[in-house]
């Protein structure tokens, strides 16, 4: 029978770093879990007047749910996470732009003398029924409706070595990677580092764009549903994505040629093992039949992702199909939920 939490974290529970944290609960492999995240801000900004630098506090931003210690995963193993489902918890969802935060902004790494952006806030309705999210121009009549695409900004395992890392931070522990790729029917891989791993997850966006350019998805409370599953004795350098249709790669850091380098060689290695292909040889492959997703270039380390159509792969099956079995025994519990 399938093990089944449900947990909806109270505020004091909020997790703020990955590391540092005891666990929030322990769950055996297979375990589904049903989980409540907050968005971005905590909540607190719900209104166009609720400014973020009047209604939060920092370092209190970007909290996470959990962690959750997985029993079996220890470092040199590789924790899957699928995601069976994620739905807006609310009506409303917000966004912003930051004085000093955001792609086209000067910010403390690139300092400028020009005047900072305004801070202003966006509030846009949410239809999950209708699958749509509303944009409203702020000085202005236009409206558009967007296609409601959620997705998580947040998602990640405990850092090595002991270290702590703000949620905001993406790296190889993954992190705030904002990509738009971490979608339902997704199966998410992450390397082990300490023992249980302790994953956590948060940052709902109904949707965003390529790349976060303003900093700030639209930003909901979510409800989402994932099944955990640890792969014994798998290396994952870098968080890896998987679809139905594609294998991704991610890649974290600055420059952001960096963060590319980082997913293409992730990909080009990963495909010439799987394929048993030379690695000039996928390294061609790739060349031409790669795709380069961008996460975010806003956050203190950028996110880059190479993606690669499974069809030009072959027969090759990463971790031997367990995106394939996450993905049936999520199809099923939802079923019968």
């Amino acid at each position: 029978m399938t093990e089944v939490l449900s947990y909806r974290p109270r505020p004091e529970e909020l997790a703020y770093t990955f590391g540092g944290r005891e666990p929030v609960r322990r769950v055996r492999p297979g375990t589904v879990l049903e989980l409540y995240t907050e968005d971005c801000f905590g909540g607190r900004v719900r209104e166009v007047g609720d400014l973020p630098s009047q209604v939060c506090e920092f370092p209190f931003l970007n909290p996470v749910t959990g962690p959750f210690f997985v029993e079996g995963a220890e470092p040199g193993d590789t924790l899957a996470v699928h995601f069976a489902e994620i739905v807006p918890a609310r009506d409303w969802a917000v966004s912003t732009t930051f004085p000093h935060f955001g792609a086209l902004t000067a910010t403390h790494t690139t300092a400028m003398l020009h005047p900072p952006l305004e801070e202003l806030v966006w509030r846009y309705d949410v239809d999950v029924a209708a699958g749509t999210v509303r944009y409203r121009a702020r000085r202005g009549d236009y409206s558009v409706e967007l296609p409601l695409d959620p997705m998580h900004g947040t998602a990640g395992v405990a850092p090595a070595a002991f270290e702590t890392r703000m949620t905001i931070v993406p790296d190889v522990h993954g992190g705030n990677m904002d990509s738009p790729e971490l979608r339902a029917g997704v199966t998410a891989y992450f390397g082990v580092n300490v023992s249980g791993a302790l994953f956590a997850l948060g940052d709902g966006h109904c949707r965003q764009g390529h790349g976060e350019v303003c900093g700030t998805g639209v930003e909901s409370a979510m409800n989402t549903t994932v099944i955990v599953d640890v792969i014994k004795g798998a290396q994952t350098p870098t968080p890896r994505l998987e679809s139905d249709t594609a294998l991704m790669s991610t890649g974290s850091a600055r420059p952001l040629e960096d963060a590319y380098r980082i997913s293409q060689h992730d990909l080009v290695t990963w495909t010439a093992g799987l394929v048993g292909l030379d690695l000039l040889d996928a390294y061609q492959l790739l060349s031409q039949a790669g795709e380069a997703p961008v996460g975010n270039v806003c956050d203190p380390n950028y996110t880059m992702l190479a993606k690669v159509d499974k069809r030009y792969l072959g027969p090759a099956t990463a971790y031997d199909g367990v995106h394939a079995r996450l993905r049936s025994a999520a199809e099923g519990y939802l079923a019968t939920r």
